[in-house]
């Protein structure tokens, strides 16, 4: 259709204002479909995590494609998988960026991964939504991080973890997979644990590397230790795979959570999906959301994957449908993502960082989710669940409204007077 043929469609004194649009319209059509990249391990020690935070995406683009996509142009995923290699995930982000030309990039679960590609994405000044709760300690323009800091998760674990709600422990072991995510949140905690009175003998650290597999000397180390009379609670950042014989020999060394209860930070609705977990009852999980919270926007957001899963016959989901804190916080981070494109009108990197300060999203957990205005984390509620006999967790303990993210502990000394530091353009 010609222009003038097009406009002779429109009515009277409506001609100047639908030209700019409609060929603005056109232009975006010409344009083709806005790419986003999705960077999570497909293969490998972490894809037990993050093989359904890249299903979440595909859901998302498929929801928003189906309400006409963005800037009247489709989203187009570019899928690849890192396998689980820290180095591989920089040089995969860079391919999205430089190659793929993405908007933004939708991905990784650990720190390490995340740290491998940081440099790559502000050099190349592009965005990474990264859905994982995270140990702190770092601030990007081009980063936003939509899991939890730790003000958020852990030291409201261990908070109620002493109460007397929580069992009044008074011993802690704080064991993790070696590298940055569990040590600096053991930094954090132990700090912490020091500046309410407990002493060093009475923290036990361990580490293990990825894939371990081998927990029997480590859990009987940890029955020892809970043996000299204290009370001892477990503080878990173990991660990937290795949550899988980590439980199940907690399970055959019959330690119960009402002798030495495990708090994990790593380990939701997905890991448990291949453990027993009738031995497991009563062991925690602090998160910012469960499956099992009853509100709309979550029955909501469960239909929604039940659904797609059937659909796409998903390996586990298509017949039991599973949803779990890191895929609300991709769910979260993508629609947030949309709504600042749609308010910048535009997929620019720096316009869509201004427009993503505040916005909020009406999230699963129930809560009205809002990105800060100057760290780039979201304002969470925090929950801690207990571990049911079909894998699901029952809320015992939940903050009264959303936290504000604080990424700089200050329970790290170097960290005085950071609290508010806003991010640097």
């Amino acid at each position: 259709m010609k222009r003038r043929d097009l406009l002779a469609t429109v009515p009277a004194g409506m001609a100047a204002v639908a030209a700019p649009a409609l060929l603005s319209t056109a232009a975006h059509a010409q344009a083709g479909p806005i790419k986003i990249g999705v960077l999570h391990s497909l293969s490998g020690t972490m894809a037990i995590s993050e093989t359904v935070l890249k299903d979440t995406v595909l859901m998302a683009v498929d929801e928003l494609n189906a309400k006409g996509g963005l800037l009247g142009r489709k989203i187009e995923a570019v899928v690849v998988d890192p396998a689980s290699n820290w180095p591989l995930f920089a040089e995969k982000a860079r391919q999205l960026i430089s190659q793929d030309k993405v908007a933004a990039v939708f991905g990784c679960w650990t720190s390490v991964s995340r740290k491998s590609v940081l440099p790559v994405f502000e050099q190349l000044n592009s965005l990474l939504f990264y859905p994982v709760q995270y140990e702190g300690e770092e601030l990007s323009k081009n980063v936003f991080y939509t899991g939890a800091a730790p003000n958020q998760q852990a030291i409201p674990a261990v908070e109620y973890l002493m109460s007397k709600d929580g069992g009044e422990a008074k011993r802690w072991v704080l064991l993790g997979t070696d590298y940055v995510y569990p040590r600096t949140t053991n930094k954090i905690l132990r700090a912490f644990l020091k500046s309410k009175g407990v002493a060093e003998a009475d923290i036990m650290e361990e580490y293990t590397p990825f894939g371990h597999a081998d927990y029997q000397t480590i859990i009987a180390k940890i029955k020892k230790f809970a043996g000299e009379g204290k009370r001892t609670a477990v503080v878990s950042t173990i991660n990937g795979d290795s949550n899988v014989p980590f439980y199940k020999e907690l399970g055959n060394q019959g330690l119960k959570a009402t002798d030495v209860p495990v708090v994990a930070f790593s380990v939701g609705e997905e890991e448990l999906r291949g453990v027993d977990t009738k031995p497991l009852v009563g062991h925690l999980a602090a998160w910012n959301y469960f499956m099992s919270l009853k509100n709309p926007s979550n029955d909501e957001f469960v239909k929604k994957w039940t659904a797609y899963a059937k659909a796409k016959g998903l390996p586990g989901h298509k017949d039991k449908p599973i949803t779990n804190d890191p895929m609300e916080a991709t769910y979260i981070g993508f629609n947030m993502w949309a709504q600042a494109v749609a308010k910048a009108k535009s997929v620019e990197t720096d316009k869509v960082i201004a427009a993503m300060a505040g916005q909020t999203f009406k999230a699963p957990s129930g809560i009205t989710s809002k990105m800060d205005e100057k760290n780039h984390h979201l304002h969470k509620s925090v929950f801690i669940g207990e571990v049911q006999a079909d894998g699901q967790f029952k809320v015992v303990w939940k903050t009264p409204g959303p936290v504000k993210a604080n990424p700089w502990s200050p329970f790290i000394p170097e960290n005085k007077g950071k609290k508010d530091e806003p991010v640097k353009a």
